[in-house]
């Protein structure tokens, strides 16, 4: 059977498209991303806002890897939930998509910071096997 007729046995899993995050309204210029974590400690977009709210103001590496990795678990419990098994794509391309991403990215740079090379391989082989697009967006530069 063809990969044109929808029937392609060989084909790897489906992307996963998570849903819209509430946060994601919330986190408009001027608000305090703390507020919006705790009113959603489950969302992965404002864990990673965090993260690159702490990345951007050259915050301790230990600082980001804690958010990055908080919102790194809040998006694995949400992945599963929503039909991941383990592998597959999770695009970029699809917005809600990047708060998981944008995680596992700064988890792996605060990783390399600190000297964590496992950790840090580790992470960056997994964006780059889940989105290829987020990883060259992310992390593209790194190479």
């Amino acid at each position: 059977m063809s990969s044109l007729t929808g029937n392609d046995l060989m084909a790897g899993p489906p992307p996963t498209l998570l849903p819209e995050d509430p946060a994601s309204a919330e986190l408009v210029p001027g608000a305090d991303a703390m507020d919006v974590v705790r009113r959603h400690p489950a969302s992965p977009v404002a864990w990673a806002t965090l993260a690159t709210l702490a990345a951007e103001a050259e915050e301790d590496p230990v600082t980001i890897y804690a958010y990055a990795r908080v919102g790194y678990h809040r998006s694995l419990d949400l992945l599963r939930r929503n039909g991941w098994k383990g592998h597959g794509p999770v695009p970029w391309e699809h917005e809600p998509n990047r708060g998981f991403l944008t995680c596992l990215a700064l988890l792996a740079l605060a990783a390399e910071a600190i000297g964590e090379d496992e950790e840090w391989e580790r992470c960056s082989t997994f964006l780059r096997e889940s989105s290829p697009a987020g990883y060259d967006v992310l992390l593209g530069a790194e190479d």
